[in-house]
């Protein structure tokens, strides 16, 4: 946006298109209004703007702007808080003489979008909480064309497919702020639409089936992890131990974490000192954040390939179909803070299960885990259509 459209913005006291805020010590707001724009409740499709460093009548609030806070508001867009992602962009900005951060957010084409389980809309000049009806109207004003795969509706499944007890349960609890749920008279189709696991026709979606699906192979014939022991370092070893996971993703991932647990083997010193520290010969958390990510990043459009895991005597091998996707390349795989989403509500799934708690640092994470382990670092080998992952034993 131009400096001349911003400074009006910014002294247009009855627009509901603007926030201002003196500073960035109150997140959560800036979060609500990031929110509230990008579901475009009014349907305008113009940007909102937030600007901070600005008091409640536009005049300047003498901010002293640094790049830690530059950072900061930057990554309120992938903290994990605020999905799916909104479309926004951070800028320092010097209007009417007044140094401030103007951070203008496009409307979604997913709507809606939510904070903390609350969906946040404008009111006239104030941001709200959005109604039931409000937010039905919020789900129809998505476009099917852009959808991306993960949200595509699957014609051949109904509701029947779907675990809808479950969904009443586990996911919906985990979702909706507990007060959002409390005063829900919506139906059961509404709600599945609201977090898109269905269309509003009743139609569950990719993400649906994958995350509430009673047997989503029937629809994703790859939507399964295999996972191979073999009792040396070629696949042509004897087999110690194979199986299939499929099902819903909340049973997969559980499933994987119990026979990662199983696996891990714990080394001592013969004979055993008191100085002795347990060490497993590969760290938890790092095998689960790099089969979380293949989980997460795959792709589920014509494949029938699923996430395989050889677990070789030296090393774990993960192998994921799809390569890198949007901004992400073979050159820059795995660069800290560079990350794109193939699956972006596929990924809104995993962070409410609780299985993504930040977005962006899945690989960063696994790294530093095999090295505060003595590993080496996971090595990479990523192909336009693959990606396969090296894991070392301690």
């Amino acid at each position: 946006m131009e400096d001349i459209e911003l400074e009006a913005l910014l002294i247009d006291l009855e627009s509901d298109r603007v926030e201002r805020k003196a500073s960035d010590a109150d997140r959560d707001r800036i979060c609500e209004a990031i929110c509230a724009f990008a579901n475009d409740s009014p349907n305008q499709g113009l940007p909102g703007v937030v600007y901070v460093g600005a008091n409640d009548d536009g005049s300047c609030a003498d901010l002293d702007i640094s790049d830690e806070m530059l950072l900061r508001l930057a990554d309120l867009r992938s903290n994990g808080n605020i999905y799916p992602f909104p479309v926004m962009a951070v800028q320092k900005r010097r209007l009417r003489g007044c140094d401030m951060v103007v951070v203008v957010v496009s409307p979604s084409d997913s709507p809606p979008l939510r904070f903390r389980g609350r969906t946040f809309i404008r009111v006239g000049p104030r941001r709200g909480i959005a109604t039931p009806e409000e937010e039905r109207r919020l789900t129809e004003k998505r476009r099917l064309g852009d959808l991306p795969f993960d949200l595509r509706p699957v014609l051949a499944a109904s509701l029947d497919d779907l675990d809808v007890l479950r969904f009443q349960r586990e996911y919906l609890p985990m979702a909706i702020h507990p007060d959002i749920t409390a005063e829900n008279i919506r139906s059961i189709e509404h709600q599945l639409a609201s977090l898109r696991l269905a269309t509003v026709d009743g139609i569950p979606t990719v993400t649906g089936l994958l995350v509430l699906g009673k047997e989503p192979r029937d629809f994703m014939p790859g939507a399964y992890i295999q996972i191979l022991r073999v009792g040396g370092t070629e696949l042509t070893a004897e087999i110690k131990d194979q199986k299939e996971i499929g099902g819903p993703l909340l049973d997969v991932l559980r499933q994987v974490d119990e026979l990662l647990r199983i696996n891990i083997s714990v080394a001592l010193t013969v004979p055993p000192t008191a100085t002795d520290v347990p060490r497993p010969d590969y760290p938890l958390a790092a095998l689960q954040q790099i089969i979380r990510n293949a989980v997460l990043h795959r792709v589920y459009e014509d494949s029938n390939a699923p996430i395989r895991i050889n677990w070789f005597s030296d090393r774990v091998e993960v192998y994921s179909p799809g390569g890198p996707f949007g901004q992400v390349t073979r050159a820059n795989f795995g660069q800290p803070g560079l990350t794109d989403y193939r699956n972006p509500h596929l990924a809104e799934a995993m962070k409410v299960l609780g299985y993504v708690q930040r977005f962006g640092i899945g690989i960063p994470t696994a790294q530093q885990e095999l090295r505060n382990n003595d590993n080496p670092e996971a090595e990479f080998v990523v192909e336009d259509t693959n990606v396969l992952v090296v894991i070392r034993g301690r």
